[in-house]
């Protein structure tokens, strides 16, 4: 029988005290003292503060590398990630990184859904799995940063700083210290913390597959609420270095508002965005298949097949013809060679492609809807 690994005491003993406070002495404390509104709406501040700053920071900044920041949004966003107590920039990034190279693979994985909800959870943190790597080998571009690296040789006197020193200065001036320690202290981080575990866990478990089917990841719109827009996971684990999760304009995805705000400021610049064409020719690709393993059992399924296979033709023609009349449209705006009327003429012939793509993708869905 494999010897298990040790247990991961620091992150046992923080786990586990936050989570009883939490469930024994939080509700005690409302029963007997009470909470008011101030002290619930900096609690939410501050679960909003640390989320934020794992999916902004963290996640689509550092590991991703989905944008650039100004060194004054790095740093709030560092101080943020410390007081969410989810380990240093360095340590998460590495893991996570190599939960994206190895994903669902039973023992590369660091969080790998393949061993269970509890384990994808919170379990792989409680034991030193052989999955964690302490030389950061997979962050060359972090070991770089100094603010990554001040954060990750001061962390454990920086987590126990802001977790302790934020709640008792809050509670000095509103006049409840120990009523600030239960909520924005230990509360908070529980919320925070669960919250953002879902991604590894429910978001490889509950949700759709539009994208690809290869990985366990799920688009779950319900998650992104809960996770300051990271619940649609499997457009991410297709697209991971795209700066935005919720591709559509009304998909929840207030990370990717935040950096876009702060591209208007002038404080972010190098949003990376995936191309419309290969979103597009990826999701089309994927209903496809999904389309003709219903189909493969029908009678007449060879007829079937070919009419859904000749409507997917056309539409990758339709995207491919609107991506190369939009490159070239794109091209021309940074040309001072190109006539005014050249490339109103060029403008015009995109929104007429893109007019006739849309067209030709509704006739898809509602083929792949009746078909199915």
């Amino acid at each position: 029988m494999m010897k298990k690994p040790k247990i991961n005491w620091v992150s046992v003993s923080v786990l586990g005290l936050t989570g009883l406070v939490a469930l024994f002495a939080v509700p005690a404390y409302a029963m007997l003292v009470g909470f008011d509104m101030w002290q619930i709406g900096l609690m939410i501040v501050g679960i909003i503060f640390c989320e934020i700053s794992i999916t902004a920071g963290y996640h689509r900044l550092w590991t991703h590398r989905a944008y650039e920041a100004h060194w004054l949004v790095k740093a709030v966003l560092a101080l943020g990630g410390t007081f969410a107590a989810q380990n240093s920039i360095l340590h998460w990034a590495s893991d996570h990184r190599r939960h994206h190279r190895h994903v669902d693979d039973y023992d590369e994985d660091p969080y790998s859904a393949k061993r269970g909800f509890w384990f994808s959870h919170i379990g792989w943190m409680l034991r030193d799995y052989s999955s964690n790597d302490e030389s950061y080998s997979n962050c060359p571009d972090l070991k770089k940063d100094p603010i990554v690296m001040w954060q990750h040789r001061h962390y454990m006197p920086l987590v126990l700083g802001v977790n302790f020193g934020i709640p008792i200065i809050l509670g000095y001036f509103h006049g409840d210290i120990l009523g600030m320690l239960l909520l924005v202290g230990v509360l908070r981080l529980v919320i925070a913390h669960h919250f953002t575990f879902f991604i590894n866990s429910l978001a490889h478990v509950w949700g759709v597959q539009p994208f690809s089917d290869k990985n366990s990841s799920k688009d779950n719109a319900f998650l992104a609420l809960l996770t300051m827009g990271e619940g649609y996971h499997n457009y991410h684990h297709s697209f991971q270095r795209d700066y935005r999760n919720g591709l559509r304009w009304w998909q929840f995805d207030p990370t990717k508002w935040l950096i876009r705000t702060l591209a208007w400021l002038g404080l972010a610049k190098s949003l990376h965005r995936t191309p419309i064409d290969k979103i597009e020719s990826v999701r089309a690709q994927m209903l496809l298949r999904k389309t003709s393993k219903k189909l493969a059992s029908l009678p007449h399924a060879d007829v079937l097949l070919v009419r859904l296979h000749d409507e997917y033709e056309a539409l990758l023609h339709k995207i491919n013809e609107f991506s190369a009349a939009r490159v070239q449209w794109l091209e021309a705006k940074k040309s001072a060679v190109i006539e005014g009327y050249d490339r109103t003429a060029l403008k015009q012939k995109v929104q007429m492609l893109r007019t006739s793509l849309l067209q030709q993708k509704k006739n898809w869905l509602i083929l792949n809807a009746k078909l199915a």
